[in-house]
C-alpha cells in the first residue's frame, strides 16, 4: 500500500511539469456583455508582445485597406446584439492614469494620454516622447461569433523612420493588440496577438512576425502608413477571424481556442528617439 501510494504521487508530480501542448479550450463561448463593458482584472494582451518591437521576417501580405477618408462625425454602425463594445468611451473621466475599466501599461518613459471630446464620442489621445505605453483591458470575446474588429484612429505625428521591419527603428504612433487563449504552458510564450498598426516606411498590407524572445505568436498588420494623411479620421474593419487562421496557422491551434484574452491600445518611439501622436476610439467588435 505504501509502494503504491509512493507511485500515485510520483506520477502526479511528473504531469505537473509537462507542459500543455496541442489547443487547449480553456473556456466554452458565453454570449459576451453587448453594452457598458467594464472588464475585469485583465489578462495583459502584452503577454507576446516585446517591450520593443522586434525584426521581422516578411510573410505573404494581406490586401491593403483602401484609404476611407472619414468625416468628424462617426458612421452608421450595427446595434444591439450585433457588436461588442470595446472602446466606447463616454466621458473624460480617467482612473490611476487609464480610461475606467482599463490599466495604464508602462514600458519606457511618461505617458501623455487623455480623453477628448469630438462629435459624439471620446477618443483617447496619446504621446510619445521616446517613450513606450499603452492601456489594456482583459475584454472576452468569441470571435467566430463576431469576427470583426471595428475602429477609428487618428494620427497627428509618426516617430521619425519608423519601420516594423527593422529592430532599431521599431516604432509606431499607434498600435492595436488582440490577445487570443493561449495554446499551451507556459502562457507567456504561447499566446496567439495580432497586432494592426500605423507603421511609417512599411508598406500598407504588410504581414510579419515577432522575432524576439517572447513575441513568436506575434502577427502584425501594417494598415496605415506614412502615405496616409496626417490629422485624418480613417474608419477601418478587419475580419481578425480571417486574420487569426491566415497568419497565425503555425501556431497549435489552426483556428481561435476559446476567448480572447484582451486588447490593447499601445504608442512607442523610444527605439527612433523621436515624438508620436495619435487618437484612437468607437472600436467595437461586430458580426458582421
Amino acid at each position: 500500500m505504501k509502494r503504491m501510494l509512493t507511485l500515485i504521487i510520483s506520477v502526479s508530480l511528473f504531469l505537473a511539469f509537462i507542459p500543455l501542448s496541442g489547443c487547449q479550450k480553456a473556456e466554452e463561448p458565453k454570449k459576451p456583455e453587448v453594452s457598458a463593458v467594464l472588464p475585469t482584472e485583465p489578462t495583459s494582451p502584452q503577454t507576446a508582445i516585446p517591450p520593443s518591437a522586434p525584426s521581422v521576417t516578411l510573410t505573404s501580405a494581406s490586401s491593403p485597406v483602401p484609404a476611407t477618408r472619414e468625416p468628424a462625425a462617426a458612421p452608421a454602425k450595427p446595434q444591439g446584439m450585433d457588436i461588442v463594445r470595446v472602446a466606447g468611451f463616454d466621458s473624460p473621466q480617467m482612473q490611476k492614469g487609464a480610461p475606467t475599466g482599463w490599466l495604464l501599461d508602462i514600458k519606457k518613459g511618461e505617458p501623455v494620454i487623455s480623453l477628448e471630446r469630438e462629435s459624439q464620442f471620446y477618443y483617447l489621445h496619446m504621446k510619445s516622447n521616446e517613450s513606450a505605453y499603452g492601456i489594456k483591458n482583459g475584454i472576452k470575446v468569441d470571435i467566430k461569433e463576431y469576427p470583426y474588429l471595428n475602429w477609428r484612429w487618428k494620427v497627428t505625428r509618426l516617430p521619425d523612420g519608423g519601420d516594423v521591419r527593422k529592430s532599431n527603428t521599431d516604432d509606431q504612433a499607434i498600435q492595436i493588440y488582440v490577445a487570443f487563449t493561449p495554446t499551451g504552458f507556459p502562457e507567456s510564450l504561447n499566446t496567439p496577438v495580432l497586432g494592426y498598426i500605423w507603421d511609417n516606411e512599411a508598406p500598407r498590407g504588410w504581414t510579419g512576425r515577432s522575432s524576439a524572445i517572447g513575441g513568436g505568436n506575434l502577427r502584425y498588420v501594417v494598415v496605415r502608413n506614412k502615405t496616409d494623411q496626417l490629422g485624418q479620421w480613417y474608419t477601418e474593419k478587419r475580419n481578425i477571424y480571417e486574420d487569426y487562421k491566415k497568419l497565425l496557422k503555425d501556431v497549435p491551434c489552426a483556428e481561435p481556442a476559446g476567448l480572447t484574452h484582451g486588447v490593447e491600445f499601445y504608442i512607442n518611439s523610444q527605439n527612433t528617439r523621436s515624438a508620436a501622436e495619435s487618437y484612437i476610439g468607437d472600436v467595437y467588435f461586430s458580426k458582421r
